[in-house]
């Protein structure tokens, strides 16, 4: 009776992985700058053939918002070094799902830098 049990489960065929099965984790990629100043953020290409990216203030303002397109490659660096200092969320949107992180934009000495949460 065992080796029929096994015989019908391995008979099911597999279950493909589609987009919709993926995390957004695996999907988006969050990044300070290499020079502290701002964030890099990378899209998988193959997802998606656009991202939207909105950056909101405290008071939840749009501060920014810019489109990623697959042609014209879905990574982009936003240096935030100009805004000031303060938490700000800043979040993608791929395939109607949502996907944040908060900035978190500061003084050291003279120099602003940039630093993620969340």
């Amino acid at each position: 009776m065992l080796l029929a049990s096994t015989s019908i489960f391995a008979a099911v065929p597999k279950k493909k992985i589609g987009h919709n099965d993926m995390s957004m984790a695996k999907m988006v990629t969050f990044s300070t700058m290499p020079s502290g100043r701002g964030i890099d953020i990378k899209v998988d290409p193959n997802v998606s053939e656009k991202a939207l990216v909105v950056i909101y203030n405290y008071e939840n303002d749009v501060v920014w918002k810019d489109m990623l397109k697959k042609k014209q490659g879905m990574e982009k660096a936003f240096n935030l070094s100009q805004l000031g200092n303060g938490n700000y969320t800043v979040q993608v949107i791929l395939n109607k799902q949502k996907v944040q992180k908060t900035a978190h934009v500061y003084y050291r000495g003279d120099t602003k830098f940039v630093t993620l949460r969340g």
